[in-house]
């Protein structure tokens, strides 16, 4: 994929190649120069309005102990679940608590439970254990189903370590016991479970800037080779000091999938359509092939300053090109026309 990326240098734009941008396109570049120089120096964005009124952390009663769960307040990992939080069709989410914190326990469901579509895909290119588990995994045999299980449950353990070390704004994980998975709770400004970004509604001005955090989180997590495969509005929550990366186990290895920047391209794409509805301008952005284009090159890093501006790079026309390909569709023509009358003659 050939492109020209205009990239932010300070506090200056300058162009990977000498071109010329005009209109709505060099708009939005001066306008993200103009944001990038100032971001770290604003505020944590305010609260939102959401509406939302899920009850309080704080419970009134607990509830009955899930199955899967017993084991870790058996051996004092946790001490109380409180309630269920989110049942999805991968994992169901728990809010517990673990000594005086509260925390987040998602419990994985088992193959057979679960529902998710076109796992293969997602799965291209990771890394397994040995030959051998790989070779049962292409198989299909049980050995194989049970590794591709194992896999699959521990993506999200350790794609949530490398990218909590590498400072991505994700849950940050504190261990992960007999397939439950235990996390970070994410909250809002009151202590309620924190909103998701689709249930909110916001200012162009915040929109912006939560645009320009989430292009640094996915471009980071790019620079480390993983693309989540699934990011939308609706697995983004938004804490008091910004939004937080959520559901993970579809992530996806950039360098070793054939779909990979078709799936960057729409997880970038999906942030730009939901933000875009409060900030319009923002649609006019094209961060995901300003990213593939550095990570091809080995241009990428964490702190890669991006500006949503490329200039693609298109061959002109060639207008005797087109009259040849006319004046051959006119000779075919004729010569069909000429093969009809002397049929009927």
């Amino acid at each position: 994929m050939s492109a020209r990326v205009l990239q932010d240098h300070g506090l200056g734009l300058y162009l990977c190649e000498s071109t010329q941008i005009h209109g709505e396109a060099s708009s939005a570049a001066a306008w993200y120069a103009a944001a990038l120089s100032t971001l770290d120096a604003l505020p944590a964005p305010p609260p939102q309005k959401t509406g939302f009124a899920g009850p309080k952390t704080a419970p009134t009663e607990t509830m009955k102990v899930p199955q899967d769960l017993q084991p870790l307040i058996d051996d004092g990992v946790i001490d109380e679940v409180i309630r269920s939080l989110k049942s999805g069709k991968e994992a169901t989410v728990y809010l517990v608590r673990s000594g005086t914190h509260l925390r987040c326990a998602k419990v994985y469901r088992d193959m057979t439970q679960r529902s998710f579509q076109r796992r293969a895909q997602y799965q291209e290119g990771r890394k397994v254990r040995g030959s051998r588990e790989t070779r049962a995994m292409n198989r299909g045999t049980r050995f194989g189903r049970r590794e591709q299980e194992h896999e699959w449950k521990n993506a999200e353990v350790d794609a949530l370590y490398r990218l909590a070390a590498a400072d991505v704004r994700v849950p940050r994980p504190f261990g992960y016991f007999n397939d439950v998975l235990i996390m970070e709770l994410v909250t809002d400004a009151s202590g309620d479970p924190a909103p998701r970004l689709g249930e909110v509604e916001l200012s162009p001005d915040v929109a912006r800037e939560y645009h320009i955090f989430l292009m640094r989180q996915v471009a980071r997590m790019l620079s480390l080779g993983l693309i989540h495969g699934d990011l939308s509005e609706f697995n983004i929550l938004l804490a008091p000091d910004g939004p937080v990366i959520i559901d993970l186990p579809q992530v996806v290895n950039a360098s070793g999938n054939n779909a990979a920047f078709a799936m960057l391209e729409r997880d970038v794409n999906n942030i730009r359509t939901a933000l875009g509805r409060f900030a319009p301008e923002l649609l006019q952005t094209e961060f995901a092939l300003e990213m593939w284009a550095l990570y091809e090159t080995g241009e990428l890093h964490p702190h890669s300053r991006l500006t949503g501006i490329v200039v693609r790079d298109e061959p002109p026309a060639d207008p005797a090109s087109v009259i040849e390909v006319i004046e051959d569709a006119r000779e075919e023509a004729l010569r069909r026309r000429i093969g009809r009358e002397e049929r009927v003659e």
